[in-house]
């Protein structure tokens, strides 16, 4: 495919726009990696002119730019690559209109659809009924993409009814990190860890996203969702596939996403006893009181804003290697990251001098900060006349640091420049998407059929004491 000329933002007004989609697209001009006749189309509800969502646009810039980067005569520039059209995408009245505003198609658009999932379906009418689905057009789909297998289905038929596969981007802004990338280029582009990447090598695997926010005014969404839907279902069952995949034949979107696809139906059902779900109580976060989840809510509710779960991938390459997940929100502290933890070595030489062995680890931290970080065994410095002292020692390697010159990246950059280019390999496919809906809907149906109610946690810990259980029981422990 070949570069949009055209990028329409649905949802131009909101909070992510504002967040991310803008500052990420000033980035993007900011440093000459879009065309230069690129046009910005935002649309939304709201009733504004193209001047009025250039000023909306300018004070997102400055408030979520750094200031080393308010430069005026670039920001000036950028705006003016920016439109506006007013839009009720519940109905297909105004998408003539719309069709007017974009006027010659001809280039090719890119659709970032960033919508409440009842509007899909509308929305995907009415881009149909005024012309702009046709083959040039391909369309980014945020999520939420429906709650469950059947649902999400029904959003996936709308889309499909209009694009073809090779047309629709479903993003997981996970996928957009510079670190989940450079995941695959550590496994697939060093020798001295593929041979030790599965059950020989690897005694368990641990994949942790933990919050220490609440809601943070997502009220209604996230108490219909839930984190096992919010944050499991989609970004942690991708950084899992990513870790536990084989290796794809090319680095392009179909070998990538074909064997991402193969582990996520290799996944287990989860046992009850395998699972735990948790909520929220009043605590303190860096040292301030927070209340629990039932006050910021305004009610009680049975939503888990915490989930552990021992997952088992049921293939050659990882049988009998559990990989142990968990996030959650008002936790100790924001981290984002997968801990892979290799086994013993078969014999130690040191015993008998007193030496004592841990285990090596590999952790890869994505936030906040980004590195990879090897903890290895080396003989601490000495005479060794009342034995060998054996110590871990980290081998860091700081990507904040190893490429202090490259600015860190908004993962939305990366997600937007291969929507206008048309490169989908970072983009999550159907029967990815199934395949995840068809494990978390498995889970619960358990939770349901035997009424499990969430455990409380206080708020800055690191969760129920029954997700410390699940790892201590089979002799292992949290990496905290």
């Amino acid at each position: 495919m070949t570069a949009s000329s055209i990028l329409l933002l649905f949802g131009a007004t909101g909070d992510l726009s504002r967040r991310m989609l803008l500052p990420s697209l000033f980035a993007l001009h900011e440093e000459n990696l879009v065309p230069d006749d690129l046009r910005i189309v935002g649309t939304a509800r709201s009733e504004l002119s193209d001047q009025g969502f250039r000023e909306f646009a300018a004070e997102a810039l400055t408030e979520y730019l750094p200031d080393d980067r308010q430069d005026s005569a670039t920001i000036a520039s950028f705006l003016e690559r920016l439109e506006y059209q007013p839009l009720d995408a519940s109905t297909v009245e105004g998408f003539d209109d719309l069709a007017k505003k974009l006027g010659d198609i001809s280039g090719g658009i890119a659709i970032f659809l960033s919508t409440a999932p009842f509007l899909f379906e509308p929305t995907i009418k009415g881009l149909a009924s005024a012309g702009l689905a046709g083959p040039n057009v391909r369309i980014g789909l945020e999520k939420p993409l429906g709650n469950d297998l059947e649902s999400s289905r029904v959003i996936n038929d709308a889309v499909a009814a209009a694009f073809d596969e090779d047309r629709i981007f479903r993003i997981d802004h996970y996928l957009g990190k510079e670190t989940v990338q450079n995941l695959m280029a550590l496994r697939f582009a060093n020798m001295m860890f593929e041979p030790l990447w599965n059950a020989n090598g690897i005694e368990h695997v641990q994949i942790t996203v933990s919050e220490t926010v609440g809601l943070e005014g997502r009220h209604d969404f996230y108490d219909e969702t839930g984190a096992l839907r919010d944050m499991v279902q989609n970004h942690m069952l991708q950084l899992l596939a990513l870790t536990a995949m084989e290796a794809p034949a090319d680095f392009d979107a179909t070998s990538v996403r074909d064997e991402k696809v193969k582990v996520l139906r290799s996944l287990r059902p989860v046992a009850a006893d395998e699972m735990v779900r948790g909520q929220y109580r009043s605590g303190a976060i860096d040292g301030a009181a927070v209340e629990g989840y039932p006050d910021d809510l305004g009610e009680e509710s049975r939503t888990e804003t915490f989930v552990a779960i021992k997952a088992h991938v049921d293939n050659w390459r990882w049988q009998g290697v559990p990989f142990y997940l968990r996030t959650g929100k008002r936790m100790q502290e924001r981290r984002s990251e997968i801990v892979v933890q290799f086994k013993d070595v078969p014999h130690n030489i040191f015993a008998r001098r007193g030496g004592k062995l841990v285990a090596n680890r590999l952790v890869i931290r994505l936030q906040p900060e980004e590195y990879v970080r090897l903890m290895v065994m080396a003989k601490q410095p000495g005479m060794d006349r009342e034995g060998v002292t054996l110590r871990e020692v980290p081998l860091d390697l700081s990507l904040t640091q190893a490429f202090a010159r490259a600015r860190r990246r908004i993962a939305y950059e990366r997600l937007l420049l291969d929507l206008i280019d048309g490169d989908p390999t970072l983009f999550v496919r159907r029967d990815e998407v199934e395949a995840q809906w068809r494990w978390i809907d498995a889970i619960r149906n358990v939770w349901a059929e035997q009424d499990v109610e969430p455990k409380p946690y206080g708020s800055g810990s690191w969760g129920p004491s029954a997700a410390i259980a699940l790892a201590e029981r089979d002799g292992r422990s949290w990496h905290e």
